[in-house]
């Protein structure tokens, strides 16, 4: 997946914002506020993304492109490295569990918002 393929997706999802909050190479998509996924626009395509604590280290022992989340909590994130052998298919369902987990995380009335977005 290249970089505008990767944005659409994720500002298709309900609620999300994107936003350059640190510097002009970190695009960042959050969900009502939110942050659930972090691109690197500089050098090689990356993106952190938020995942279940055992799972992120199941993650990274089975996928070499998979590491450690990159200046973000390293048993809450992961560095997903992207190129043409990354799996889309993969790629699109981390990025819906980190949305789906910070969802989980927003309180009711925000959750609620979010379903009449949804919705509309």
């Amino acid at each position: 997946m290249n970089v505008e393929k990767l944005r659409l997706y994720c500002l298709n999802l309900p609620g999300v914002t994107e936003s350059f909050p640190f510097d002009e190479t970190t695009l960042v998509f959050k969900v009502m506020g939110k942050m659930f996924a972090l691109m690197n626009l500089d050098g090689q395509l990356s993106m952190n993304l938020k995942c279940d604590p055992e799972e992120a280290i199941d993650l990274r022992e089975r996928y070499s492109y998979v590491l450690p989340g990159y200046h973000m909590n390293k048993a809450l994130w992961n560095t997903v490295m992207i190129d043409e052998m990354t799996p889309e298919q993969l790629l699109i369902k981390w990025i819906n569990d980190s949305y789906a987990l910070v969802i989980e995380k927003l309180p009711k009335k925000d959750r609620e918002a979010l379903a009449r977005l949804s919705k509309s």
